[in-house]
């Protein structure tokens, strides 16, 4: 069994429900990306979360997020100490590996601002001192919809720090028995033992790097993300950020069949987790929202001719 395979088969030992997120979020890890669970309450985000972080053997910190929360609670703050008459770094959760952020948007937009430099840079600034964070570091975020109460929308320039926004659905039936029979989420999670080490983990990120992308297979992204900013139906496409974050994650989808190098269904199958929160629609399109964007983008995906 290989590596990848071995981190699979531990989450699906405690997450009974969708595996095509499982492999989502393990496409994630090896892209060096973060992601955003979006779904309703009760589906197994926070068990799911928490399962892949068990599963390598780093820092693991979660933050329950709340309204009350500020910056400091999630990065740290400077202590005076006494004795040596210096201020001292008392850091906060975000000092980890895996870092899971329950209910983001649960916490005020300050707050959830307060992960961007995290996210994007690997580093966070403190009273003018910049702390790098050790890798490798990845943001496992849980949300519920934005039409429940108690939540504040993320902000664009947030969202596009996610390399993936996915959604678990409901179970089967067959699952849905299994998670009764066994309750996991209570029994097993604390028995889960980690199959990777965090220099495995960074040995992993740095062969996905090297998997080939052809240069018209680069072209392909490029004029998939230019038909985007240019369709008269969408008022923001996929920016130079979002066309690295589809790369990337074709990179990491090779190297889990693998390959050392890409193909375009490994492309076609990630825009739309990549790419569906990173394109705004145009107002024309009302409640349709998400599904409304997503449409659009199968629609440019048919009409762009797919490298051999």
């Amino acid at each position: 069994m290989s590596t990848i395979d071995e981190l699979r088969e531990n989450i699906l030992r405690v997450y009974l429900g969708n595996e095509i997120a499982v492999d989502r979020i393990v496409c994630c890890l090896l892209a060096r990306g973060h992601v955003l669970i979006e779904d309703v309450p009760g589906v197994g985000k926070t068990v799911l979360a928490t399962a892949i972080a068990r599963s390598i053997d780093c820092a693991f910190s979660r933050i329950q997020l709340t309204p009350d929360m500020i910056p400091a609670d999630v990065l740290g703050v400077s202590v005076h100490d006494r004795a040596t008459g210096e201020f001292v770094l008392k850091k906060g959760p975000i000092f980890t590996n895996i870092l899971l952020a329950d209910e983001i948007n649960r916490t005020t937009p300050r707050t959830q601002t307060a992960l961007l430099e995290a996210m994007n840079e690997a580093q966070v600034s403190i009273d003018g001192t910049i702390h790098t964070l050790e890798q490798p570091f990845m943001v496992l975020a849980t949300q519920n919809p934005y039409e429940f109460e108690g939540t504040y929308l993320l902000p664009e320039n947030q969202l596009d720090r996610f390399l993936m926004r996915i959604s678990l659905g409901y179970p089967d039936a067959e699952a849905e028995r299994r998670v009764l029979e066994l309750r996991p989420a209570q029994q097993m999670i604390h028995s889960l033992r980690p199959v990777l080490t965090r220099e495995r983990v960074i040995e992993l990120q740095d062969q996905v790097d090297r998997v080939r992308l052809d240069h018209a297979l680069m072209d392909y992204i490029i004029a998939f993300a230019r038909a985007t900013r240019e369709h008269p139906r969408i008022r923001v496409g996929l920016s130079p950020r979002g066309s690295l974050a589809l790369a990337q994650a074709a990179r990491a989808t090779a190297f889990m069949q693998e390959r050392d190098y890409v193909v375009p269904e490994d492309i076609i199958d990630n825009i739309e987790p990549v790419c569906t929160h990173r394109v705004i629609a145009g107002a024309g399109l009302g409640a349709a929202g998400q599904d409304a964007t997503r449409d659009l983008l199968e629609s440019i995906v048919e009409s762009i001719e797919c490298p051999v």
